[in-house]
């Protein structure tokens, strides 16, 4: 007996992260300075996304963390995830999208550049687990909501005002 299954849209949290296979794709919004990390295996139509808030977990202000916040600790979980899906790393590839700078500021204090420092630092993290970036759209000064489809491997990002792209 051949059982259909409807596909999904799997929504991911601020500071969450989750794994999908085709035919479900996955979608979080809210990307302010946040970056949106998208990890896939076009080879096994499986991606995982997860919402970064912050760079480092060592600006973290309790004991335990939430290790999707955080771009050095949200990457290396979503990995962790792909591989318990059948997802072999080696084959991973990335888009990612958001990090815009959200408020003007009259000084230059790096610590008020949260997009560009969570784009930074999600780049560092692709790099150091030898991650290729495929695409990205980020910085400006615009909110996004992307979704991704691990069928066509195409993320579709509709930001503030300026209608959908996809790359």
């Amino acid at each position: 007996m051949i059982t259909s299954h409807t596909s999904q849209v799997i929504k991911v949290g601020i500071a969450q992260l989750d794994v999908v296979k085709m035919p479900d794709t996955i979608r979080t919004s809210g990307l302010g300075s946040c970056v949106g990390v998208v990890l896939y295996d076009e080879t096994k139509n499986i991606a995982g996304l997860v919402h970064i808030m912050l760079p480092d977990s060592s600006l973290a202000r309790t004991e335990t963390i939430n290790a999707a916040k955080f771009a050095n600790t949200g990457i290396k979980a979503l990995i962790d995830m792909l591989k318990l899906a059948g997802v072999q790393p080696f084959r991973l590839k990335a888009k990612i999208a958001g990090g815009a700078q959200m408020f003007k500021f009259s000084s230059d204090n790096d610590s008020m550049r949260i997009g560009p420092r969570n784009v930074e630092a999600v780049k560092r993290e692709l790099v150091k687990n030898s991650i290729p970036l495929i695409a990205e759209d980020t910085g400006g000064n615009s909110g996004r909501t992307i979704e991704f489809n691990p069928g066509t491997c195409l993320l579709s990002i509709r930001t503030v005002n300026q209608g959908v792209n996809e790359i």
